[in-house]
């Protein structure tokens, strides 16, 4: 009788896709969706004279985006239709030993060629590895390795990328602890802990550059106005605007009540910054609502501004 391993070690080799093609050619406004999500400077992927002045025929796409060309959709995350051919065969065994989550955890990419608008890509997808029962942070799991062949529409290689996932069991979920839950610890550093200090105080400071006079929150080392390095604080007054604000539901922190509503206020002194608001349900929250500065002491080593609907405007 085949054992289990013997079963996984069969897919070692074998084509779990073959061809899958990109739902579109390669195109500028996805280019652009691209660039701006990740913040990419170079004017090559949008600009045809830039493209051009770099000795290229026009814009290029980023060559990181080749994966992206050929990933199914959301639409198709969400299809109850099971997925079909030898990725749906190898999910499913590695679900049948108990190995139901997944993590991706590298990916080295070789590229060939530049992408240009227009390109239709495809891409074939071959198991080269699956790992022995492995121990990690996550729990026990297996690493699956594959190398996909990415072609255009010639079927001329344009990119190769080995891609690594964690196929591992859940862990199970730890005990509640006692007492409650802490709120979150913030990231103290050099640039801020005067703000928790002047917090812990019940006092709300902003930044102000000591050159030119410009208030800034969040806290940093430089005026982004000046450049300046040199800064002192202001208290805030504690009169403020509700910007805007958001309602959490899920998932769940011991820490909270739900449902947290979380704003964006706009201090009277015109810098903003992100707190709960507190004593008023999320029907009766409006964009521009009125509020006042209150303090939550979380715990002996944290406090935290809040905020309410300013007395003037309590019915």
């Amino acid at each position: 009788m085949t054992s289990y391993d013997e079963r996984l070690a069969a897919f070692v080799g074998r084509t779990l896709s073959e061809g899958t093609r990109a739902q579109d050619p390669v195109n500028v406004p996805m280019i652009r969706h691209w660039v701006e999500a990740m913040g990419d400077p170079s004017p090559v992927h949008l600009s045809e004279e830039a493209a051009r002045a770099t000795g290229r025929d026009g814009v290029v796409a980023p060559a990181t985006m080749v994966q992206a060309w050929t990933m199914r959709g959301y639409a198709r995350t969400v299809d109850p239709a099971p997925a079909a051919g030898g990725f749906a065969e190898l999910v499913a065994l590695l679900d049948e030993g108990g190995y139901t989550s997944v993590v991706a955890t590298d990916s080295e990419l070789d590229f060939v060629r530049e992408l240009v608008p227009g390109d239709e890509i495809s891409v074939d997808e071959v198991v080269s590895d699956i790992s022995p029962e492995k121990k990690t942070g996550l729990g026990v799991g297996r690493f699956v390795t594959t190398l996909k062949t990415y072609r255009d529409a010639d079927g001329a290689v344009v990119a190769t990328q080995r891609w690594r996932t964690l196929r591992f069991k859940p862990a199970e979920a730890p005990a509640p602890q006692e007492p409650a839950a802490l709120r979150p610890r913030p990231a103290i550093n050099l640039d801020n802990q005067f703000w928790f200090d002047a917090a812990r105080e019940h006092r709300l400071v902003i930044q102000r550059c000591a050159s030119c006079g410009r208030l800034r929150h969040p806290p940093g080392p430089q005026c982004p106005a000046c450049q300046s390095f040199e800064w002192d604080t202001v208290d805030a007054a504690g009169g403020a605007t509700l910007y805007s604000f958001t309602v959490a539901h899920h998932p769940r922190h011991p820490a909270f009540d739900y449902p947290l509503v979380i704003a964006v206020v706009e201090l009277d002194e015109g810098t903003r910054l992100i707190a709960n608001l507190a004593g008023i349900e999320p029907e009766d929250v409006t964009i521009g609502m009125r509020l006042e500065l209150d303090w939550l002491d979380a715990d002996p080593d944290l406090t935290l501004p809040i905020f309410r609907r300013a007395t003037s405007e309590e019915d």
